[in-house]
């Protein structure tokens, strides 16, 4: 049996992954139609929507299977994503890939499998749209063609709840993705017990740069300043654009000493990146930093809005 390699943007893949926020939700009508009109059109067993954690695969639409996720390192699909096309193995005992992996000696007994790999814009794959059956199987062309139509509907879905959740100018979540991917955060440090810290941030000035140099050097100015918001935070981080020259961390694991330094280092490297250009020399931000305490049951909204507060007594402590 070969084990699936990693691809080359795993650690991407894997973050595009969690920030949509899907593992572990119920199934849904949008993908399990889908998933069973494949299972009849190809005429197999099993048709899966699946995605690829960092240790197993996840089904999020699983007809035909009464399980909900197997181990990566034996799964068809943890191959599939490393393809650019569709990944086809018409029987399974004549590849020496596959004939003694424990899903064709055991159960499901997979003699047949084809994954169409699904993309985001970024170019990361998050998983398979994947048709398995007992017997093994060939596709025609035509197949292989409305197996990938099918797939990209799959994957038009994914596309759509990404672009729900993130600002078109800088990349990073909207208020919306970011509320909700913050929300996951704040559950996951109650049950581990970690202590998080959130980070509120209103540029100054901006709209003056907006006014004398217009829009489009302004909506500049947000893309590098996000870049470098998430050049000196964590990428476990969370990071959104919740308003016009607003931004939002949720920083984990840091002593209220450690968020301070991050937060000097951000507006001196900020300083530095726009001291060339005399218009923006006056730019800067203000900011409020709230702790959430492990014992704490806070909300992001709450979070948000304590840390809004003390980010105009900064703004209005200024000279």
């Amino acid at each position: 049996m070969k084990t699936p390699a990693l691809p080359s943007n795993e650690e991407l893949r894997l973050k595009s992954l969690y920030e949509l926020g899907i593992l572990e939700t119920e199934s849904e009508e949008r993908f399990d139609r889908i998933t069973r009109l494949a299972k009849r059109f190809f005429n197999v067993s099993i048709c899966l929507v699946s995605l690829v954690d960092e240790n197993r695969q996840w089904f999020k639409s699983c007809i035909g299977l009464d399980v909900k996720e197997t181990s990566r390192d034996i799964s068809f699909c943890g191959h599939s994503i490393l393809e650019n096309n569709v990944f086809i193995i018409d029987d399974t005992l004549l590849d020496d890939r596959f004939k003694d992996n424990p899903l064709v000696t055991g159960s499901p007994h997979i003699r047949f499998y084809a994954g169409y790999p699904i993309k985001l814009p970024n170019q990361t794959v998050l998983g398979t749209l994947c048709l398995i059956d007992t017997d093994p199987k060939h596709m025609t062309e035509e197949d292989i063609d409305t197996l990938v139509d099918l797939g990209k509907v799959v994957e038009d879905i994914f596309v759509s709840m990404h672009l729900s959740e993130v600002d078109d100018i800088t990349g990073k979540y909207n208020r919306r993705g970011f509320c909700k991917l913050s929300d996951k955060g704040i559950d996951f440090c109650a049950q581990t017990h970690q202590s998080a810290h959130m980070v509120y941030i209103d540029m100054d000035n901006f709209k003056s740069v907006n006014d004398t140099l217009g829009h489009e050097v302004g909506n500049s100015i947000l893309r590098q300043f996000s870049d470098i918001i998430d050049d000196t935070f964590n990428k476990a981080d969370v990071i959104g654009r919740i308003g016009g020259d607003e931004f939002a961390i949720l920083t984990f694991a840091r002593s209220d000493q450690e968020v301070e330094t991050l937060i000097n280092s951000l507006s001196n490297r900020f300083k530095s990146a726009i001291s060339q250009v005399e218009e923006t020399s006056n730019l800067n931000f203000s900011y409020g930093v709230v702790p959430l305490n492990a014992n704490e049951n806070k909300s992001t909204l709450q979070l948000l809005d304590a840390a809004d507060k003390k980010m105009y007594e900064h703004k209005s402590n200024k000279p």
